[in-house]
């Protein structure tokens, strides 16, 4: 407002300026009204332009601080993977920077597929650049560390390094990121690591079980790794079933009388009406997510959708209970 209250206060005094000192303003004649109107109009006409400049310089000056963030950006997963359907969204909080701090990625390797979802603190620019330094770094180590949690560690020294080095502010002690690391191999054996964040939810015809329930690692940055980082090792996924992995943003989103976003429910109602393939599922989601929160919501919500070809939602195989198996 401060800004905006000089230019604002120039062209008002205009028109009284002219009224005052100028005795043409005077003249009754049809000559002088004409040039009266001209002095009103022009002096309106660059007003409500002065106030429209001010106004879009600032979203403007944040997406040039967006552009200049050098970071790893997240990019929509491919369609498909070494035998899975993908599918992906994310909405951001923060309208001016576009992207949160949110990150995923689906990566196909040697090792098997590898998948990562995670939430950097906030949201925002800095937590943007944080959300892509960890992508970075994940992108390279799927390809180069045979274990799992080799591939944890490796995220953890990157977020130490981008934390150290950030220019942004001073908060750099108080940051962390929640991250999942999924391995998925050629036979569908699932193997997971987690610090912090929710478990995915796997979907089996028409049930719907969290893939875990076992307490996770603390978040990077919160607290150094543990020397020992087993990972917790499932059955492996069936043709047709799912796994449903999201953010907290999913479920702790808020309507207008501050009721939760009751995800569990929405996938149980959105498999259970027909046979439905990974976008369809997650198109349904979130219509479902937008109609809660009327509109975009407060917080950045991600979600993936991983789902073992052969066989749509909604197509009930008889399974075992989707447990974790004993640890490697």
């Amino acid at each position: 407002m401060r800004a905006l209250g000089l230019p604002t206060a120039a062209w008002g005094i205009t028109p009284l300026v002219y009224r005052l000192a100028c005795p043409l303003a005077e003249d009754e004649g049809l000559g002088a009204r004409l040039v009266s109107s001209v002095v009103v109009v022009t002096a309106g006409t660059g007003l409500v332009l002065r106030m429209r400049q001010r106004l879009l310089r600032r979203p403007r000056r944040a997406r040039r601080m967006v552009r200049a963030v050098p970071d790893a950006p997240l990019r929509p997963p491919p369609a498909r993977v070494d035998g899975l359907d993908v599918a992906a969204v994310q909405l951001c909080a923060d309208r001016d920077t576009v992207l949160g701090g949110d990150l995923y990625d689906v990566v196909g390797t040697e090792h098997g597929v590898r998948v990562v979802i995670g939430d950097a603190r906030g949201h925002g620019l800095a937590a943007r650049a944080t959300a892509a330094a960890v992508l970075g770094g994940f992108r390279e180590a799927v390809h180069d560390e045979k274990d799992l949690a080799d591939v944890l560690r490796r995220l953890e020294r990157t977020l130490a390094r981008h934390l150290r080095e950030r220019p942004f502010d001073d908060t750099a002690a108080e940051e962390f990121v929640t991250v999942l690391l999924l391995e998925i191999g050629v036979g569908g054996d699932v193997h997971a690591l987690n610090c912090g964040h929710p478990w995915p939810y796997l979907i089996s015809g028409t049930d719907i079980v969290p893939l875990a329930r076992a307490g996770p690692l603390p978040p990077l940055g919160a607290l150094p790794l543990p020397e020992d980082i087993p990972a917790l090792r499932f059955r492996h996924l069936l043709p047709g079933e799912a796994l449903f992995l999201h953010t907290d943003g999913a479920k702790d989103v808020r309507d207008a009388r501050g009721r939760f976003f009751p995800l569990r429910q929405v996938l149980a109602e959105a498999v259970g009406d027909q046979p439905l393939c990974a976008r369809d599922l997650l198109r349904r989601t979130l219509a479902a997510l937008l109609r809660h929160t009327d509109g975009p919501p407060d917080d950045d919500v991600s979600v993936l959708v991983l789902q073992k070809e052969n066989a749509p939602f909604g197509i009930r195989t008889p399974v075992h209970p989707f447990v974790p198996a004993s640890r490697p």
